[in-house]
């Protein structure tokens, strides 16, 4: 542990010009006494550090002095190393083993974790192409061209892209639309055709709300549903062990909120028989209609 915040220090030091004890005591929850101890450890180590009295004394290292302080624990490096297979999943390159290299290689740093994570499902090869092609847009600062195709319709879209995002269990490209003059979300699964184009010039600055990514939706369109008890690990994987009451039957009762009608309605239609919506009546008329209209399809049949 001490070794560990003396490394820390260190770091501190050469981030900063120059630091007090009781700066470095509060951000390490040491006392001033500990933190003494350790400046003067560090200067027995051979650490030159000057430390000056007044009301605009402190600590500092000497200056021109410069240590590198990128020391990894085995730990630490195989976070770092989980990390790099998991940006592997959607790549073509493995980086994770050409820098496993220069550190000595995968037996001498330990890259294992206990942990595997695949963010490329079944499209790999697609979704690395995507990927790649969208990162030098960013990089060059160039527009991207795709055919898009979402609920409100389809076509081509041309977008200045600045992120690539994975949230919500996919990926999506972030970025500003010059034709509705606002930042967008596009999901990668829904585009194709895609291509880099022309440089844009303007470097516009991302509004804070929508740097929280998805914080504009809402759902707030309440709807009360009675589940079947088979289906529970459908609500626990989705919203929880504790968003739903057992009935006395063994039913399950929930109320959650949705984007709105038609988002519901596809999330309800998944369980066929197994659901039953309950409230408000505007919901249930609308599962009505949807159920008449697809028994009519196959009437006959």
């Amino acid at each position: 542990m001490k070794i560990e915040r003396l490394m820390a220090i260190l770091t501190v030091l050469q981030q900063n010009k120059k630091v007090t004890a009781p700066y470095l005591a509060e951000k390490f929850e040491v006392s001033r006494r500990t933190i003494n101890r350790d400046i003067e450890d560090l200067c027995r180590a051979g650490i030159p550090i000057v430390t000056t009295q007044g009301s605009q004394g402190g600590i500092a290292l000497m200056e021109g002095f410069c240590l590198d302080t990128t020391v990894f624990t085995k730990r630490e490096l195989a976070a770092v190393f989980t990390g790099l297979r998991t940006l592997d999943s959607v790549s073509r390159f493995s980086r994770a083993e050409r820098i496993a290299e220069k550190f000595g290689g995968k037996d001498t740093v330990g890259v294992s974790d206990g942990m595997v994570i695949d963010l490329a499902s079944f499209y790999k090869e697609d979704l690395a192409d995507k990927i790649e092609k969208i990162q030098r847009a960013v990089r060059e600062r160039r527009c991207i061209s795709f055919y898009y195709c979402c609920p409100k319709g389809e076509g081509y879209r041309t977008v200045e892209p600045y992120l690539v995002v994975f949230r919500w269990s996919d990926w999506y490209v972030y970025g500003f639309h010059p034709e509705r003059q606002g930042f967008r979300m596009y999901k990668l699964r829904r585009l194709w055709e895609l291509s880099v184009g022309e440089e844009y010039t303007e470097v516009r600055e991302m509004p804070a709300e929508q740097e929280r990514f998805g914080s504009h939706m809402k759902d707030d369109y309440m709807v009360a549903a009675v589940y079947d008890a088979s289906v529970k690990y459908r609500l626990v994987e989705e919203y929880g062990p504790r968003s739903f009451t057992v009935m006395e039957d063994g039913r399950l009762y929930a109320r959650w909120g949705f984007a709105d009608m038609e988002a519901a309605a596809a999330w309800f239609l998944g369980f066929g028989d197994r659901v039953t919506v309950v409230e408000p009546p505007g919901m249930v008329e609308r599962m009505a209609d949807i159920l008449r209209r697809t028994a009519e399809k196959y009437a006959g049949t």
